[in-house]
């Protein structure tokens, strides 16, 4: 992978952050159709978010296991493993 895509990849997941956004929020602000930038393709492939679907409440992402364990390897954030 570039090493543009996984500074991006990494951003994605710091700005996500600790708690979940809210999934249209998040596609808003990170889903692009430049192929040579697939942000949001790629930390879901990954495994690095999750999206969270209840029924009559508005659909979350939040960075998951995988994507904490990265951030914290790769710039020194460490956030909470609990879930809400």
């Amino acid at each position: 992978m570039p090493d543009s895509l996984d500074a991006l990849i990494l951003d994605l997941l710091e700005w996500i952050g600790p708690k979940p956004r809210p999934y249209r929020e998040v596609i808003d602000a990170w889903r692009t159709s430049c192929p040579r930038l697939p942000v949001w393709e790629d930390a879901n492939e990954r495994g690095l978010i999750e999206r969270h679907y209840s029924r009559g409440v508005e659909a979350t992402v939040r960075v998951s296991v995988r994507g904490k364990e990265l951030l914290a390897e790769r710039r020194g954030i460490v956030y909470d493993s609990g879930r809400e």
